[in-house]
């Protein structure tokens, strides 16, 4: 084998070995949230909270009977605890929270507080946000893509 052949085969090895190690985590930081009849994309954060999220989810969907809250939020219990790695956070619409480790919140507004930030529905503009989530209770229904 020449040279240059075994310099070429070492680069695509060492591609192919990086490649590997990585690993393509877009599957496992992605997820949808139904509302209503509207489906969006969510992109987790990466911490132990959302890692415990993709287990439950692994289970099957997620439903969270959210209610109003001040204007900015929607806001439910998840019917289980999640790790909590709070910190004080300046959401935005379409920022998704969980507060005291069972609660989750799902922002139209923006607000501050000390939550554990699990992820953010991905290219929605915040008036179609908060005309989907309407002005009363609404289910939010979790689910890996």
């Amino acid at each position: 084998m020449s040279y240059i052949k075994k310099i070429a085969l070492i680069v695509i090895l060492s591609l192919v070995a990086c490649t590997a190690v990585s690993g393509d985590d877009s599957v496992d930081n992605l997820v949808k949230v139904k509302i209503n009849d509207d489906v969006f994309d969510v992109k987790l954060e990466n911490n132990s909270a959302t890692q415990d999220l993709i287990k439950e989810l692994k289970k099957g969907n997620v439903t969270v009977n959210a209610s109003e809250y001040g204007g900015f939020e929607k806001v439910g219990n998840l019917g289980f605890s999640l790790p909590t790695n709070d910190e004080n956070v300046a959401t935005n619409p379409g920022d998704i929270v969980l507060y005291q480790g069972d609660k989750l919140s799902l922002f139209y507004g923006s607000h501050s507080w000390s939550y554990t930030k699990l992820g953010k529905i991905d290219n929605v503009d915040s008036n179609k946000l908060k005309e989907v989530l309407g002005s009363g209770n609404v289910t939010l229904e979790f689910s890996l893509k």
